[in-house]
């Protein structure tokens, strides 16, 4: 029978993501594709160094070590590569024991349309355009920053959100954008019982969900895996996410209601594989500490 993707956790990474391959990007930038091709080719068995998404994709895959025999995890390298220069990749993946085995190499062509085909649920990139087809297609994406010096190698998985327009939609973001934070408050008030649409990373937390129900110490706690919720809102606008959370059943570890304070020490504490927001600001300082992804908005 063919392999089904159907009911797993299905990470797409592009190599860039995967990998540091910024001085190679440079290559292609500056010197363009021959030169990039010639370059990958002579430093075929030079292995490559962990990229932004590294630590998120090593600390996925150990899941499918809780289930012998059945998998939760798929990782798919999306590379905009041709097969001919994708070896160094795959040596790289080989070298630090990544078990990974599916690609799709697009030879410079658009990956969103092969997303779908392979099932998806996770896209991390670091070529905006790629992420923002992604988000538009409906598929939870991200625009990787690059990789923050002191990253953490911890046994659990940790993995941290903002709010509005990450794991909720961007309703109420955008009437604090065009109206203030008085509107917004207002607004939140208003419609304090009334659940907030799925943004589009609210699939996402439910799967990852799902994982932390089914695996649990005696106490009761997720073993594995360990969520956190750092958001700018503050009261009065706590209560519709509670509320929201709770009619998706959902528990997170850890909540911050920051009100506007820098979120950078909250995220340096917690120590997440990697912090999705949607504010290129919050990321910029996000990513000094923590791996970061920003999520653009769908168009």
């Amino acid at each position: 029978m063919p392999f089904s993707l159907d009911k797993l956790l299905v990470v797409g990474i592009s190599s860039r993501a995967l990998f540091d391959l910024e001085v190679e990007e440079a290559i292609f930038q500056d010197q363009g594709l021959d030169a990039y091709r010639q370059h990958q080719l002579n430093h075929e068995n030079e292995i490559l160094k962990p990229g932004a998404g590294f630590a998120l994709v090593k600390a996925l895959l150990k899941l499918n070590q809780l289930t012998p025999g059945q998998r939760l995890v798929e990782v798919v390298i999306m590379s905009r590569n041709s097969s001919e220069t994708s070896l160094r990749i795959f040596n790289s993946i080989e070298h630090y024991g990544l078990d990974i085995s599916r690609a799709a190499l697009a030879g410079g062509a658009p990956l969103a349309p092969y997303l779908q085909a392979f099932n998806v649920s996770l896209f991390l990139s670091l070529h905006e355009d790629d992420v923002q087809a992604a988000i538009n297609s409906g598929i939870a994406s991200a625009l990787l920053y690059q990789l923050a010096e002191n990253t953490a190698d911890l046994d659990q998985i940790r993995i941290a959100f903002d709010g509005d327009a990450v794991i909720f939609s961007d309703e109420a973001e955008k009437i604090y954008q065009t109206q203030g934070i008085e509107a917004f408050e207002q607004h939140e008030r208003d419609n304090a019982k009334k659940p907030l649409p799925e943004g589009p990373f609210a699939r996402l937390l439910v799967a990852l969900s799902y994982i932390q129900n089914n695996f649990k110490a005696p106490d009761g706690r997720a073993l594995p895996l360990r969520t956190a919720l750092v958001t700018a809102r503050s009261s009065p606008a706590h209560e519709r996410v509670i509320r929201t959370l709770r009619a998706w059943n959902i528990a997170i570890d850890e909540t911050f209601f920051m009100g506007g304070v820098n979120k950078s020490a909250v995220l340096a504490a917690f120590k997440p594989h990697m912090f999705f927001d949607d504010q290129h600001g919050h990321c910029m300082h996000a990513s000094s500490v923590v791996p970061t992804g920003r999520v653009p908005y769908k168009q």
